[in-house]
């Protein structure tokens, strides 16, 4: 299994040449590696489409049918990922193995994402692991403002 570590690095080699996509992946990896601690596996598969977008599913209460929210699963084994029923009725949807780190810092760039849902137990999709995008954002955000020694609430990475 990829050490954590190794998996920022790969992240901040493979960024954008911006100028700010890689810094801002440095300073947010101590958040990102103790997002990543929280799970017990370091890379989980995602579904996603042919055109490689990540597989979304809109989950709603029972009780409050207008309350909705918007889900990406994260699969211990392909075996798990593959009864998905999202795979099983649609041939064009596959699992692909993502690093844990990788799946948590492309949350920050999924705009209509609520929560990831990590199914740490291989047979067991009733009981995973959910990490808020908010709360995830929000400590991102505190993070860099402690590290910046910036004091507006209102500073926004993305």
């Amino acid at each position: 299994m990829e050490d954590l570590q190794a998996q920022i690095q790969t992240l901040v080699q493979n960024a954008p040449n911006d100028g700010v996509t890689g810094p801002t992946l440095e300073a947010i990896a101590p958040v990102l590696i103790t997002f990543a601690e929280r799970l017990k596996h370091r890379q989980y598969y995602i579904l996603q489409n042919l055109s490689k977008s990540w597989v979304m599913t809109t989950l709603s209460n029972r009780l409050e049918p207008n309350v909705r929210k918007n889900v990406l699963y994260g699969f211990a084994t392909l075996k798990d990922a593959a009864s998905d029923p999202n795979t099983a009725k649609n041939p064009q949807i596959m699992a692909i193995p993502i690093p844990v780190t990788h799946i948590l810092f492309q949350m920050l760039a999924l705009k209509s994402l609520d929560s990831m849902v990590f199914f740490d137990t291989p047979g067991n999709l009733r009981q995973g692991t959910e990490i808020h995008k908010q709360e995830f954002q929000a400590t991102v955000q505190a993070h860099l403002q402690a590290a910046q020694g910036v004091s507006d609430p209102n500073a926004n990475i993305g």
